[in-house]
């Protein structure tokens, strides 16, 4: 399905299937000389379907094609290798490049041993794994990379965009800002009716630290259409902003009235939060819901910890939290 939404900037949906998030909103800015392509979709069928059906339609030559990707996610960056062509240019941030450079797309295993670590069942954690989208629809190999970083720009026919880093969902999660249209492409920083997904999956991070300072940077812009990476597309940015940060003062709230019934680790708290999924009970979690879930419990426990809120320890190789430090 295409449709457009402001002079020569269209939205393609890209079905995500079996997932939550239900599709992608791929963006096509057509040019007198080049077009731009933000974000792609799975590596998968259903998704190059789509997409070669919107682009057919808008007779959109891939060649004269250039492609812009928010992040290393595979809803957004998987497809892009079958897309780009020996002329195409695809801009990219540099701390996501950088873990793909690290890690290649085999940089699950230590994510695997992390998460043991913060008590998911190790007889769980391959499935989780297999199961994961990111897992089974990433990219088969890596195009070169263009690398843009914060206020760097882009011009595409009459559109003037400036990337604005906004790291937290990744860590090197980029917007694209049209100040003149006030127009922001907000890939998964800012989305309407469900709240992106924070996960830590290092100790050598606090992604939702950065996750808010993001929102407070992007809430100083002058914003009057947000074009954001899932579901609907939606005006007054500051409104949903403060939605988002209460929601996350919430959650944390939450993980401390869970710790003072006594110390857990991270899966166990994951499994007491509550969550907007349609399954009555934590067993009846999808392995790789559960995966996302314990995700964004280790970025509150992290941010707590990191406020001097509650303390660790490991028992048995397994990182437990508690409100004091005893």
């Amino acid at each position: 399905m295409i449709k457009e939404i402001l002079p020569n900037l269209f939205r393609i949906k890209i079905p995500l299937p079996e997932s939550p998030l239900k599709y992608l909103n791929s963006y096509v800015i057509t040019g007198p000389e080049r077009n731009l392509i933000i974000d792609t979709g799975l590596n998968r069928k259903e998704c190059l379907d789509a997409m070669q059906a919107g682009l057919h339609e808008l007779n959109l030559d891939l060649g004269e094609t250039d492609f812009f990707i928010t992040h290393v996610h595979a809803d957004h960056f998987g497809l892009v290798s079958k897309l780009v062509t020996p002329t195409s240019r695809t801009y990219f941030n540099r701390p996501d490049k950088e873990i793909i450079e690290a890690w290649g797309w085999k940089g699950w295993e230590p994510m695997i041993k992390y998460g043991g670590q913060n008590g998911f069942p190790k007889d769980t954690l391959k499935a989780a794994l297999h199961s994961h989208p990111g897992y089974k629809f990433s990219s088969k190999w890596i195009p070169e990379l263009s690398v843009l970083g914060d206020d760097d720009t882009i011009t595409i026919g009459d559109y003037f965009f400036k990337c604005v880093a906004t790291p937290g969902h990744t860590r090197g999660h980029t917007c694209l800002y049209e100040p003149e249209k006030k127009i922001l492409i907000s890939g998964d920083h800012i989305l309407i009716d469900i709240t992106p997904n924070i996960q830590c999956w290092s100790d050598q991070w606090d992604p939702l630290k950065n996750y808010l300072a993001s929102l407070d940077k992007v809430n100083e812009l002058d914003v009057d259409l947000v074009l954001p990476g899932h579901r609907r597309i939606f005006k007054n940015h500051r409104k949903r902003i403060a939605e988002l940060k209460k929601h996350h003062r919430n959650r944390a709230e939450e993980v401390v009235v869970i710790l003072s019934k006594g110390p857990g680790n991270a899966y166990q708290v994951a499994s007491e939060m509550t969550w907007d999924i349609t399954y009555k009970s934590w067993k009846q979690f999808p392995s790789a819901q559960k995966w996302f879930a314990t995700g964004e419990a280790i970025a509150h426990l992290r941010y707590l910890e990191k406020k001097g809120r509650l303390f660790r320890k490991t028992q048995e190789e397994v990182t437990l939290f508690s409100l004091n430090q005893k």
